[in-house]
């Protein structure tokens, strides 16, 4: 099956009505996001940065899970065809190639963790992931925000983790690196991050 624009908001759809919540709407703005700085880097397309943000979450169909959500995304790219998109699902959450660095809970068979633990420390990152790791903390349900208010969002909801402060220094990193590419801030290519940070 063809990944594009039509098939991916299909799939966001019908995942939407097997399992509401706010994921769907932070997916729409990690796409926005993603095509939005993608458009300024030169070397990315617009389009599959926006259909890899928009999927990143995917997994989430099969309904509430923890990290769960990422082998079930993967599985449900790759039975598609979506091998790209598919890493993604489990990369997004791996700034750092380790396993260990998880701040959710590993509700998965002993086989899906092995599986996981491998496929994350072997996978080759390109700035698509890079980029989708990054948008996933510029987004919240309700629009694009500044980094350290996802932070703390996701920090209210997961807790602390030994990794976390690791994990926040990489997306800085990557924040950097992206804005050596655009030249110019990342914010500035965000529609409303400044009024949606301050609520």
């Amino acid at each position: 099956m063809e990944l594009n624009r039509q098939t991916a908001e299909a799939a966001l759809q019908e995942a939407s009505e097997s399992n509401p919540g706010a994921w769907v709407d932070h997916s729409r703005y990690v796409a926005m996001a993603c095509e939005n700085i993608a458009r300024h880097c030169g070397h990315l397309s617009a389009e599959q940065a926006y259909l890899h943000g928009l999927l990143h979450d995917i997994g989430r169909y099969a309904g509430v899970s923890s990290e769960r959500h990422l082998i079930d995304g993967y599985r449900y790219c790759m039975e598609r065809g979506w091998e790209k998109t598919a890493q993604i699902c489990i990369s997004h959450a791996f700034m750092i190639q380790d396993i260990s660095t998880s701040i959710g809970e590993f509700d998965v068979s002993e086989n899906d963790y092995l599986f996981m633990k491998e496929f994350v420390a072997n996978a080759v990152y390109d700035d698509y992931d890079r980029l989708v790791q990054l948008c996933d903390s510029l987004a919240l349900p309700s629009g694009f925000c500044l980094l350290e208010k996802r932070f703390v969002d996701v920090t209210i909801r997961y807790g602390v983790h030994p990794s976390t402060i690791d994990r926040w220094k990489k997306i800085f990193e990557i924040k950097e690196a992206f804005e050596k590419q655009t030249g110019c801030s990342i914010y500035t290519l965000l529609p409303g991050v400044a009024e949606n940070s301050l609520r």
